[in-house]
């Protein structure tokens, strides 16, 4: 798919994942609101790599002065940020947007020592790996709409890690997302998670420019 495509499938998902408003349309991309102090909501813009202009980036930029409005492009930070006045401060360095195609799979065992959870609610199907104690392993979540899912919120205690146990949160999210009819998902990932979704079968994209509104 193209990646404009893909954005769109990223951002209806997101929406539905975190509980924020229906994106709203605007010529360079989407607004969404999401109703926290720190992240009050978000622009995107709609499209990914060299398809993204100066003129879209600058328009998405100056339609707010409200403090921890966050700002999200698929390009090379090194190409965006220049366009972004000194109120905009950048973060997450080494972000991207990933895709992957969801085929008919069986969801893979759990390791011995710990205990899967798996419930739905709100559209959002989310997953809970804990050790034989209860305690926190692992988890994710995904939000299927329609023929695309977004999986989101991946994480692992430290002191489970590399034990095998984010394999099994993407494997069980992918079956769960497949048989609910997405046949191909995304996500926006860390520099921490790329080596985990790049092992199960995600591709980059493009690149994540984020930014966040200062205030006046």
């Amino acid at each position: 798919m193209a990646g404009d495509d893909l954005v769109r499938d990223w951002v209806d998902g997101w929406v539905v994942s975190r509980g924020a408003t229906p994106p709203r349309a605007e010529p360079w991309g989407y607004t969404i609101h999401v109703g926290l102090e720190e992240h009050v909501g978000r622009h995107v813009l709609g499209a990914t790599n060299d398809g993204v202009r100066e003129d879209d980036v600058r328009k998405a930029a100056e339609s707010t002065h409200a403090r921890a409005f966050h700002l999200k492009v698929f390009a090379d930070p090194e190409r965006v940020l220049p366009w972004l006045g000194p109120e905009w401060r950048p973060y997450g360095s080494g972000d991207f947007l990933m895709a992957r195609e969801l085929t008919a799979t069986a969801a893979p065992d759990v390791p011995a020592g710990y205990r899967l959870r798996t419930w739905t609610r709100s559209g959002v199907t989310r997953v809970l790996l804990t050790d034989t104690d209860g305690a926190f392993a692992a988890r994710g979540q995904v939000a299927p709409t329609g023929a695309s899912a977004v999986v989101d919120q991946i994480e692992t205690s430290e002191h489970h890690r590399r034990k095998g146990l984010g394999t099994v949160i993407m494997g069980t999210l992918h079956a769960a997302a497949h048989a609910l009819g997405a046949t191909r998902a995304v996500l926006a990932c860390t520099p921490d998670g790329r080596l985990l979704y790049e092992s199960v079968g995600w591709r980059i994209v493009a690149p994540l420019t984020n930014a966040k509104h200062a205030g006046a």
